[in-house]
Formats: structure tokens, C-alpha cells, sequence
């Protein structure tokens, strides 16, 4: 029988539920993102219930995660009242960290592989920023799609170039996420069909399923760090952006 690499991928309904003509049923993706946000609360109250002087291991971890958040990826990408907008940042930071993790436990499901999800993610995210940057100045917000001493017979081009990269950050916050989550989870299910496939043939194959199966352990490990690495990519440019709504030019 023929699986696909993309079958885990699928969203299936756990709870069906319609009103009308519109969808609330509760499904993997749902359970799995509620699950993130429950383990990602649980484990940072632990961490932090009854905090003492000399940190315990879990207070020890989740205070480097903050500090880390809060002066590598927050300080040195966001210059002015950066720290306003730490909980918003540090939120999704957790969010799409957890999600990434729990995907990597076998028979679950990755949230963050859905474009759905990493799109509806980027847009709030961009739209929160916008909202933040018209709040601190207003009309002269647009003067980000004119780079400073062009001239002006260029602007209305350069306007709407910019117009456009600007409106192209969202996709490609959405997408970038979305393709390494997804394309990382195909190739440990092509690479664990090769080995069954071998170990099922017998023979010679039999040891040669080592082969592919030494090569999982080591993407494993790659896609654990992968985990990490796109949720602080994704928080890195949100800084960014942020910092470009707020300071301009």
C-alpha cells in the first residue's frame, strides 16, 4: 500500500459542528494549536511559580528564554520603546516554538506546516504592527514607501515598488515558515518509507535499512533545531518591521 508523505498533512474533523453555512468544527490542527498554547502557559507558570533567588533547572531555562528574547532578538532589532511590545513578541515567539515542537512527536500534527495557519499568523502580527505605527505618526506612516532624497520625479514608481515589497512581507513571513516546517516533515516520512521498504524486502536490504534509518536520527536533530530557528527568524522580523513603523527612516 502507498502512503504519501503529504497524508499528515491532512486536517481531519474531530467534532463536527455547523451553524448555517459556516465550519467550527473542532479539528487536529485545532486540538494541536490549543495544546501548544496549554503545554507553552503550563511549563512558563511551573517555571515561574515560587521563583527563587538561586533558579531552579526549569526557572534557569525559562529565564534565558526571556533574556534571550528580550535583549538578542527585542533590543538590538527594536530601538525605540521596544519593551512595550514584548509580550506580544515573546507570545508568538512561544506560540510557533511549541507548535514546531509538538509536530515533531510521532502521530501528531505540525500546525505551523498549514499556510493557513503561518499566513492567518503573519497577518495579525502585520496588521498589529501597522495599527501600532499609524497610533505613533499617523498620516506620516506612508513617508516609508518614499526613500529619503529620491527624486521626485521617480516617486510615484518607487511608491509603488515599495507599496509592494511592503504588502509582499506578510506572504513571505507565512510562507517561509510554512515551506521549512513542511518540507523537513516530507522528507523524514520518504526517508522512513526507504527504510521500512528495505527492512521489509529482506536480504541484504535488511542491513542496509541502517542506511537511511542513521540519516532520520540525524535530520531528527536537525529539524528539533529547525523548531527553534523558525520561530526566532519569524520574531527577528517582526522586530524589524516593527522597528520600521516606529522609527521610519
Amino acid at each position: 500500500m502507498f502512503y504519501s508523505p503529504l497524508e499528515q498533512f491532512s486536517i481531519n474533523k474531530i467534532i463536527p459542528l455547523h451553524v448555517g453555512f459556516l465550519d467550527f468544527s473542532i479539528t487536529n490542527s485545532t486540538i494541536l494549536a490549543l495544546l501548544a498554547c496549554t503545554v507553552c502557559v503550563t511549563l512558563y507558570n511551573f517555571a515561574c511559580y515560587k521563583a527563587k533567588l538561586i533558579p531552579t533547572a526549569s526557572q534557569t531555562l525559562f529565564e534565558y528564554l526571556y533574556e534571550f528574547i528580550f535583549f538578542t532578538v527585542l533590543s538590538e532589532n527594536v530601538k525605540k520603546n521596544g519593551s512595550y511590545f514584548f509580550p506580544m513578541l515573546f507570545s508568538i515567539f512561544s506560540f510557533i516554538f511549541f507548535c514546531n515542537l509538538l509536530g515533531m512527536i510521532p502521530y501528531s500534527f505540525t500546525v505551523t506546516s498549514h499556510i493557513v495557519i503561518t499566513l492567518g499568523l503573519a497577518t495579525m502580527a502585520f496588521v498589529s504592527i501597522n495599527i501600532i505605527g499609524i497610533k505613533t505618526h499617523g498620516i506620516h506612516l506612508l513617508s516609508l514607501f518614499l526613500p529619503p532624497g529620491a527624486p521626485l520625479a521617480l516617486a510615484p514608481l518607487l511608491v509603488m515598488i515599495e507599496l509592494v515589497s511592503y504588502s509582499f512581507r506578510v506572504v513571505s513571513l507565512a510562507l517561509r515558515l510554512f515551506a521549512n516546517m513542511m518540507s523537513g516533515h516530507c522528507l523524514l516520512k520518504i526517508l522512513a518509507g526507504f527504510a521500512w521498504t528495505m527492512l521489509a524486502a529482506g536480504g541484504v536490504l535488511t542491513i542496509m535499512h541502517l542506511l537511511p534509518l542513521i540519516v532520520i536520527f540525524a535530520i531528527v536533530g536537525l529539524e528539533l533545531s529547525i523548531a527553534f530557528l523558525q520561530a526566532y527568524v519569524f520574531t527577528v522580523l517582526l522586530c524589524i518591521y516593527l522597528n520600521d513603523a516606529i522609527s521610519l527612516h
